[in-house]
Parts: C-alpha cells; sequence; structure tokens
C-alpha cells in the first residue's frame, strides 16, 4: 500500500470512530477498529493513561448515548501524517437519559472537539482526545457559566 493510500485509509479510521462508532451507536465498529491492547491518554499525571481496550470504549460509547440517543457527530477537518491522524469534531444531541447523576432534561447540547489517533496495522493503538467538556457541561447547568468569558 502506498503512503498516500495508508493515509487515507487511517483518515477513514478516523472518521468512522466519530461518525459510526459515537455517532451512530454502532458498538461492532470499536471490535473493528481498536486494538486488543488500546491505550488511553487523557488528563494528566499518573492516572492520565490507561489500558482500555475495545470493551472500554464500548462502555464510555454506551454512557453517553445512553444520556444522548440522538447523538451525532460532524468531522470537521482531517489531518494524517506517518501512523497519527487528527480529526476535528463538532457533536450534538439531546439529554433524554441520566448523565453524571443528572436526570433527564431534555437539554440539546453542542461541544467540538479533536481525536487524535495512532493507527498500526489498521488499528488504532492510542489516542489522545479533547472535547470541550466545560461547555458541555454548562449546557446542562451542572457548571455554571463563568461571567464576562
Amino acid at each position: 500500500m502506498s503512503d498516500e493510500a495508508r493515509l487515507a485509509a487511517n483518515k477513514l479510521i478516523g472518521r468512522r470512530v466519530l461518525v459510526e462508532l459515537w455517532g451512530e451507536g454502532r458498538l461492532e465498529v470499536a471490535d473493528e477498529l481498536y486494538a486488543p491492547d488500546y491505550v488511553d491518554h487523557v488528563g494528566r499525571g499518573p492516572e492520565a493513561s490507561r489500558v482500555m481496550r475495545p470493551e472500554g470504549i464500548k462502555q464510555a460509547v454506551t454512557l453517553f448515548r445512553t444520556a444522548f440517543p440522538d447523538l451525532t457527530y460532524v468531522v470537521e477537518a482531517q489531518l494524517a501524517e506517518g501512523e497519527l491522524v487528527l480529526s476535528r469534531f463538532s457533536a450534538s444531541g439531546t439529554q433524554t437519559g441520566e448523565f453524571l447523576g443528572l436526570r433527564p432534561s431534555g437539554k440539546s447540547v453542542s461541544y467540538t472537539g479533536m481525536d487524535l489517533n495512532r493507527i498500526v496495522d489498521g488499528k488504532i493503538v492510542e489516542s489522545w482526545v479533547n472535547y470541550d467538556a466545560l461547555a458541555l457541561l454548562q449546557q446542562l447547568n451542572l457548571v455554571p457559566p463563568v461571567k464576562g468569558i
């Protein structure tokens, strides 16, 4: 496979994770696209990296999709270089299920983020995801808005 074809294939993997797995709730996509020893890098400090495996991804998707069953993702832009694919996305949905202890509110939310995946042999082996969790929590009134911003 040429470098150009591999980069295109990797971008498709990044798109499928957001649109099919997170946006459509197709949990089987996790088994197809994630390595068995997949590592998720979140936050900072000693707890920042953890082996999550496809099963952990399915649990995270289920948590969000239970709270926001109409959740949709749009890939706004992608960059690929070597083993890395960066996807900038926007997401939106309506909270009709429990989320972080909050009973269903019926509120519509939207947020943006970036998903950086390292892909080896057609499988995501690790990723770094940053999304605007503050905006999401503020829209649900779980965090008060900051005045002056």
